[in-house]
């Protein structure tokens, strides 16, 4: 399960953890990429959160989040990589299934993510049993 941290330092939009994230004159915070592709496919400029127009063409970088979400990502990945287990880099869950569409160890989280959506998958020790039969 994410952790309360990870839940606030996430997207609205991608629900990743936030990847060169700016802010809007409504004080809420989106990847920049997120917010582009938002407004590209909206036609209009307003947050994909409260739907309040945004002042700015360009908004800002909100730094200190983007400071705090690599601290993030560094501390996760140094944890996952001390432990002999697998962990999900982007939710530091065990990798406990495997997606037999896309052919890769997932978590419980990235199972019921959108990028899964209608895959079939099995606990890794079988499809790891199955893999080694072939």
């Amino acid at each position: 399960m994410a952790s309360k941290l990870e839940e606030d330092l996430s997207c609205p939009v991608c629900c990743d953890v936030f990847k060169d994230p700016v802010f809007l004159s409504c004080s809420h915070s989106i990847c920049k990429a997120c917010l582009q592709q938002f407004w590209e496919s909206k036609g209009s400029r307003e947050c994909p959160v409260c739907r309040m127009k945004s002042s700015k063409d360009f908004p800002l970088p909100n730094l200190v989040l983007m400071n705090l979400c690599e601290t993030f990502l560094q501390e996760r990945s140094k944890r996952a990589s001390a432990g002999s287990e697998v962990f999900c880099s982007l939710h530091s869950e065990k990798l406990k299934l495997f997606c037999l569409d896309d052919k890769q160890p997932v978590c419980v989280v990235c199972q019921a993510s959108k990028k899964h959506t209608n895959h079939k998958f099995q606990p890794v020790d079988e499809a790891a049993a199955d893999l080694k039969q072939l």
